[in-house]
């Protein structure tokens, strides 16, 4: 591959405190330019400023992804921020594996060495005296982030959520969940539009480590100790393997990201900041069962875990009903929920007897393919499912034949990266 430029550049970043915008700046060769925002729309309490540079710092550089992608530019160079040699091989770690399906999809080398300048032996400490308190849980729109709504809803005291764009379509689950909510709207650059119809490079990106990296802003900036998430065991599956290479489209969401982005943290602003995920222990279909049981009758009408409802111009959550995300998700409920009202959230239809369906299911169970490249759950868990499933509809046995495995268990918890103070509220609440 011969690159076009040769430099891709964290030019600066900037954090307006009167308007309560953090802009980032990216280059390639000092031709092309590129400006992201986030927006951060809510009433800061007094923060450290070291703390909250470090934090900024650790989302220009994470969410320069976007742009790094477009031409992989083999010379990294950081004109503002510092990292000691642990924060370069972080995110060199972070884009080269969060990078995996795009480079599968663009047919790319998966080892293409990205490499980080190091600028300093050792970040200097951050003095935090008093640890904040409080917890901040990321919402999706999806049914995971719901069940650990519940989970801590009635165990912890200073409880609120946040988000990342999506407002007009999020806006009736947030005011259901009834928690104090903190917004956050992001705008990136329209120009790479542009170039990837002019050929630069595209696909996915850990979309879920710039969230990671934007949730501890929050927390700091808010005065919450807790940025929580809700990703399960089952996103440290491998979706597809490519030139030997594991390559996990929830690669972001999955136990090694986590592992990684807690020490990164600890490096960099000490114990000010804690991430973590309260489901990590859980299979989804646990999670399908757990929301079938404490959420489904309270958020039936305003949540959707379905991509296209966030690609499309709708101002409002929907299924569409096709997609790998539906199917897996009908799948899940289908065992936990009465048919009427799981398939009221696709206009009466039954996912499960949709033959333009089959193939997805079959990529699903891992009959042939492999797993669609979506946040789905193991291939063992919908084995599970559709075994469950085909007791209350016998065709099923006959329409996808494979053999169960036999020493599963869904409900058997995984481990986990939480604190033990965290996990142990709610651990009754997740044992069988």
């Amino acid at each position: 591959m011969n690159p076009k430029y040769q430099q891709f550049i964290f030019e600066d970043y900037l954090f307006n405190k009167g308007d309560r915008t953090l802009t980032l700046h990216y280059g390639y060769d000092e031709v092309l330019h590129f400006t992201e925002s986030f927006h951060f729309d809510f009433d800061f309490v007094n923060y450290s400023e070291v703390a909250l540079d470090r934090a900024c710092q650790s989302l220009f550089l994470m969410a320069g992804v976007s742009y790094y992608k477009a031409f992989l530019a083999p010379e990294i160079v950081i004109k503002k921020g510092q990292l000691d040699q642990a924060g370069a091989d972080f995110f060199a770690q972070i884009y080269q594996k969060g990078l995996g399906e795009f480079f599968y999809h663009n047919q790319l080398d998966p080892r293409t060495p990205i490499v980080f300048p190091v600028s300093v032996t050792q970040l200097a400490p951050i003095d935090n005296p008093t640890p904040a308190e409080g917890m901040l849980v990321g919402i999706g729109g999806g049914k995971d982030s719901l069940v650990s709504i519940e989970l801590l809803r009635n165990s912890v005291d200073n409880l609120a959520t946040w988000s990342v764009g999506f407002r007009p379509q999020l806006s009736p689950l947030i005011e259901r969940i009834g928690l104090p909510h903190y917004w956050v709207e992001r705008q990136w650059d329209r120009s790479l539009m542009e170039l990837n119809n002019q050929g630069a490079f595209n696909g996915h990106i850990p979309i879920s480590a710039i969230l990671a990296c934007a949730g501890v802003i929050v927390a700091i900036l808010v005065g919450k100790r807790d940025v929580v998430v809700s990703n399960e065991q089952s996103a440290n599956e491998p979706t597809l393997s490519y030139q030997e290479v594991a390559i996990n489209h929830q690669y972001s969401k999955s136990s090694e990201f986590e592992q990684a982005f807690q020490a990164y943290l600890k490096n960099t602003i000490g114990d000010r900041v804690r991430y973590y995920s309260l489901l990590r222990p859980l299979s989804e279909l646990r999670i399908a069962e757990l929301f079938a049981k404490h959420g489904f009758d309270t958020y039936h009408d305003v949540f959707s875990s379905c991509n296209q409802a966030f690609r499309s111009e709708s101002n409002h959550l929907f299924w569409d009903g096709s997609c790998p995300k539906c199917a897996f998700v009908f799948l899940a409920l289908t065992p936990f929920l009465p048919q009427v009202a799981l398939e009221s959230l696709f206009n009466g239809k039954n996912l499960l007897k949709d033959p333009a369906l089959l193939p997805t299911y079959r990529q699903l169970l891992g009959i042939e393919g492999h797993k669609p490249l979506d946040c789905v759950g193991e291939v063992k868990e919908a084995r599970a499912a559709m075994h469950l499933a085909a007791m209350i509809y016998p065709e099923l046995a006959q329409t996808y034949q494979f053999e169960l495995p036999g020493d599963y268990d869904y409900k058997v918890l995984s481990a986990h990266l939480m604190p033990d103070e965290v996990y142990q509220p709610i651990s009754s609440q997740i044992s069988v």
